[in-house]
């Protein structure tokens, strides 16, 4: 955080200072007790501290209150700054911050591919320049000021990934973040158990165009059909990428290589060679976006390709490994989406091709009254997916494994509740000439159990 003094502070909320002093360092900020890391915080809060006690070792500390909380002298490394309303001079801090900071930032939102993503920005970035970014999936709202005050006068960057798990949270980012450049990755069906409808949904990606702004960039990918279909009427600068059409940066002559995807990049006439590590079409859309986010921002093509590979997938992230009796596995069990299955089921197949493949898939979550209706479709694409056998593991999985075995395309459908019969199916069922796909999220006991039992461990 950029140091300041309570008086800088305070003169911008327009508080009272009832104890302590305005030459007072802060170096941390908190909207909770429970925030509480360090000491030199400015605390907001609408309650009267009960026990001092349990808070002095996070002393000195400063309080903004809109409690009738009173003097305390005997606590002489405290400082109290009485306002009209806490809320609204969190705001007014959060906002005052942010003020002090002329830099790019960019924030992405998908539903699949966030992370990759934002991480290949952070590491193209941080070749020659300070980066301040969310850390690995962490963006909870929760999170927002501690990343938001992660930015100092050192910071020259930063990349936020904004999710969506509700209508407002993409808005309720922006106020933190005020991205200059925003990315939509692709719009899936996902969180609907709080958006309650597709439509609500996009809206809720769409939410990004408005925090960005007239004087921002947006990038969309435009092999995403939603994203296609989107009419914002926005009237900021777009950047379009692709890599079926022609776009301001496309990816032409996308092949797979050994560790990932070769490609050339084209824009504005130039022509560029690519490799990305990670395997599928997925991953040089993902590519793209970073390419033409860093490029926007002022770094050359060559260099941008350069520091691109050596970027690191991300661990559980369509991640080859070799399996037990000699076969392939793929462990992909960091999300699960429809979008980032049918990229999954893709990868299986180029993967796989003159071998046996094996799909294992877990519960979709987070889909509410939508949970039938996805799984259903989910099944629809694997029974069109080309591989060899499905096995689901947990209670609505099964769905997709009735979908699938109504289709009669597949050579072999079982579907288990748990992971112990399904571990020992796909044990006895795998050999030499076997690629598995294990697909699931990384808060799904039973997948992750599954891919553990597969691993070579020797």
């Amino acid at each position: 955080m950029k140091q300041l003094t309570v008086g800088q502070i305070r003169k911008r909320l327009g508080g009272e200072l009832i104890q302590g002093s305005d030459q007072m360092i802060v170096k941390h900020g908190a909207y909770r007790i429970k925030q509480l890391k360090h000491t030199h915080t400015i605390l907001f809060s609408r309650k009267n501290i009960v026990d001092w006690g349990k808070l002095k070792s996070y002393f000195p500390l400063i309080l903004v209150t809109d409690s009738e909380e009173g003097s305390n002298e005997h606590l002489t490394d405290l400082t109290i700054i009485r306002v009209e309303d806490a809320n609204v001079a969190y705001w007014s801090f959060v906002d005052y911050y942010r003020s002090l900071l002329d830099l790019p930032v960019v924030a992405i939102t998908g539903t699949s591919g966030k992370t990759t993503t934002k991480e290949m920005i952070r590491h193209l970035l941080a070749a020659d320049k300070n980066i301040a970014s969310t850390s690995s999936s962490n963006n909870s709202r929760t999170a927002h000021l501690h990343y938001l005050l992660s930015m100092d006068e050192d910071t020259e960057a930063a990349v936020f990934e904004t999710a969506v798990g509700a209508p407002g949270d993409i808005l309720n980012a922006g106020r933190y973040f005020k991205p200059t450049i925003g990315i939509i990755t692709n719009i899936g069906a996902h969180h609907l158990n709080y958006c309650t409808t597709l439509e609500s949904y996009i809206e809720a990606k769409c939410e990004l165009f408005t925090v960005v702004g007239e004087s921002g960039t947006m990038i969309l990918n435009m092999d995403d059909p939603t994203i296609r279909k989107l009419n914002q009427n926005y009237k900021g600068k777009i950047i379009t990428v692709g890599m079926n059409g022609t776009y301001d940066y496309t990816a032409k002559e996308v092949k797979y290589a050994d560790g990932g995807m070769q490609f050339i990049i084209e824009h504005q006439g130039q022509r560029q060679s690519v490799f990305v590590p990670g395997y599928g079409h997925h991953q040089v859309s993902n590519a793209l976006a970073a390419l033409a986010a860093v490029h926007q921002m002022g770094m050359s093509m060559i260099d941008a390709a350069n520091e691109l590979k050596t970027f690191s997938p991300l661990n559980k992230q369509l991640q080859v490994q070799e399996g037990i009796k000699g076969s392939v596995l793929i462990d992909d069990t960091w999300s699960l989406t429809t979008t980032s299955l049918q990229a999954a089921l893709t990868v299986l197949n180029e993967i796989g091709q003159s071998k046996k493949k094996i799909a294992v898939i877990g519960t979709i979550t987070d889909l509410g009254s939508w949970g039938y209706v996805i799984h259903k479709n989910a099944g629809e694409m694997l029974a069109k997916s080309g591989i060899d056998v499905l096995v689901t593991v947990g209670k609505h999985a099964r769905i997709m494994a009735q979908t699938v075995a109504k289709s009669r395309k597949m050579q072999m459908v079982m579907a288990f509740n748990n992971h112990v019969r399904a571990i020992e199916f796909i044990q006895d069922l795998i050999d030499d000439q076997s690629v598995v796909l294990v697909k699931g999220d990384m808060y799904s006991k039973s997948v992750n159990l599954v891919v553990a039992a597969l691993k070579n461990k020797s």
